[in-house]
């Protein structure tokens, strides 16, 4: 008789490897204030191919090391959302091991794509399962929330409408492919300071906002039927004139790509990095080597659309 195999503790990792993509805001209207004092969202969250990869191993305490491909300083402290994400799964689970967490960045810094974010939502998959949590997605994404209103979308994925503060996600339905330019003039846009001058301007013109903002039927419909030039039309950002006001070159920059034949252009979140639709990856190039010429960007990018989410790729 063959003896069946017992059940047992599960064998310890050794590493643990996922890998996570920045993000775009194809369209972002923003509404009032709620009593937590954030503003009401309607966004169209796409996920871009662009990846953040967070390796953790087993260690005694909680380390960080950053390798990035990317221009711009990243914080190793506790301001660090991985660092942030480690601390909070232990805090919320008991967990008093450590880890050795390594982040390789590709995602531009502090450019309006969630670079963070990825590597919050990568830290918590990677560690869920180093110290044996196992935790279902929906509670990985809750907790990703707590973190920021981008990270749990960065473990979902694709293309998908953001309400409420971002995090209240549902997937949109999209066909065909999506290519992109993501162009950055460099410098720094803090998100507090961009959304602040929104509300100045919102002020300034006597506009005002709704109380729940709705997102764009047409966008949706345009991202169903695969309709690249439909979906150029529809991007729109409300914090794109607050972030034109607070950085010198970028609306030069978004006109430059309007005027060179792109679908659309758009601040993505609240800049600097702007995304640039094109038909398709000949189309993309051409692009990039227009915005590149220009002489006002410091980093240029081509990259597809509607990637998967965050995906464990080492385990062992």
């Amino acid at each position: 008789m063959t003896a069946l195999p017992v059940d047992g503790p599960p064998t310890p990792l050794s590493r643990v490897v996922v890998r996570a993509p920045g993000k775009i805001n194809l369209s972002l209207a923003v509404g009032g204030v709620d009593g937590r004092g954030y503003h009401q969202l309607a966004t169209v969250f796409h996920a871009v191919g662009l990846y953040e990869t967070v390796t953790v191993q087993p260690s005694d305490v909680l380390t960080l090391s950053v390798t990035s491909h990317v221009v711009g300083d990243v914080p190793l402290d506790d301001s660090n959302l991985a660092l942030r994400a480690a601390k909070l799964l232990q805090e919320r689970h008991g967990v008093t091991a450590g880890a050795a967490i390594h982040v390789d960045k590709e995602v531009p810094v502090a450019g309006g794509m969630g670079g963070g974010s990825a590597d919050a939502a990568a830290t918590l998959i990677a560690l869920s399962r180093l110290w044996g949590l196992r935790l279902a997605p929906d509670e990985l994404r809750r907790l990703g929330a707590d973190l920021g209103a981008d990270v749990p979308f960065a473990m979902l994925g694709h293309t998908a409408l953001g309400r409420g503060k971002g995090d209240d996600l549902s997937s949109v339905l999209t066909s065909g492919d999506w290519t992109w330019v993501l162009a950055s003039p460099g410098g720094h846009l803090s998100t507090p300071a961009v959304y602040g001058r929104f509300d100045e301007l919102m002020l300034e013109i006597g506009r005002e906002v709704p109380r729940i903002p709705e997102p764009d039927a047409i966008q949706l419909q345009a991202l169903r039927s695969g309709d690249v030039h439909l979906l150029g039309q529809t991007l729109h950002n409300d914090l794109q004139a607050a972030a034109f006001s607070l950085h010198e070159h970028l609306e030069d920059l978004v006109t430059l790509a309007e005027t060179s034949g792109a679908c659309g252009a758009v601040v993505s979140g609240s800049g600097p990095t702007i995304a640039v639709l094109a038909r398709d990856r000949d189309h993309a190039h051409e692009l990039a080597g227009i915005l590149s010429g220009s002489g006002r960007v410091g980093l240029c990018l081509v990259t597809e659309g509607s990637v998967p989410g965050a995906k464990v790729v080492v385990e062992g």
